[in-house]
């Protein structure tokens, strides 16, 4: 999800104990209570906040979540790295617990999401982000908010875990779906606020996306064009001791996708 080879360890274990005790709390709940929903992906390039984390390679993406009728929620979601990434970790994996509630014509999001990197070799690499969203629908439009805070935390740090720094990322998107069609249209911009080492060790960076879908059945398919006004290459060693320079992470790009959801 980001870039390097730093972290942090410890709240992993509670995340993992709270997905981990979802099967639990669906065998008490009425059936009708709970909501499962899931997808897979394949994906040209993984963006994150604009910067490229495959080296502008394709990537295999998927997730599943569990829904309480209350508005709780536990969710995970891997995708496949590049190593440069997380220190020879070829795989990344979000576990996430949260509550959503409409209010009115608003609907609140808040909740946890912890950056796991598993085959990073010890190095720091994992870290936790909170994050709070409301977003409203407006006919076919749907307009939406997001901030996210990541404590100080070693895994941020730019002098290999000897400090802690922390990071905000704010973003605004909007979503369409053109009435009649399967089609749909969508923009985003956001602004990644440094220094840390999510915005590479700078005062930060900007990033926005336009992009459109075309769904079939079960199935979406997508393109959107991505860009950043950063200029970015890291020059690092990979696991087997190979010394790598990427492509440029954050230059402009057109990105694929084929979803299927379930």
């Amino acid at each position: 999800m980001r870039k390097s080879i730093l972290g942090l360890s410890a709240p992993v274990l509670a995340c993992a104990l709270a997905a981990l005790s979802a099967p639990a709390f669906a065998e008490d709940a009425p059936s009708s209570d709970l909501t499962v929903s899931g997808n897979a992906a394949v994906v040209t390039d993984y963006r994150f906040r604009g910067i490229s984390q495959t080296d502008k390679r394709v990537a295999l993406q998927g997730g599943i979540t569990v829904t309480h009728s209350s508005g709780f929620y536990v969710s995970t979601w891997g995708s496949s790295i590049d190593d440069y990434v997380a220190n020879g970790s070829d795989q990344e994996l979000d576990l996430i617990g949260g509550y959503s509630k409409t209010i009115g014509a608003a609907t609140v999001d808040v909740g946890v999401l912890y950056y796991y990197y598993p085959g990073s070799h010890g190095a720091n690499t994992d870290f936790v982000e909170p994050y709070a969203s409301i977003k409203g629908t407006f006919g076919p439009a749907t307009a939406k908010v997001t901030v996210n805070y990541a404590p100080k935390q070693r895994a941020l740090s730019i002098d290999g875990g000897l400090t802690k720094k922390d990071n905000v990322y704010l973003a605004g998107d909007l979503t369409a779906s053109i009435p009649k069609t399967p089609l749909g249209v969508s923009a985003h911009l956001g602004h990644n606020f440094g220094p840390s080492l999510l915005t590479f060790a700078d005062k930060g960076y900007t990033d926005w996306n336009i992009g459109a879908t075309y769904t079939w059945g079960h199935l979406t398919l997508g393109v959107s064009y991505v860009d950043t006004d950063k200029n970015f290459v890291s020059s690092y060693v990979s696991a087997d001791g190979t010394p790598r320079t990427t492509r440029n992470l954050s230059k402009a790009g057109v990105v694929g996708s084929i979803t299927a959801s379930f």
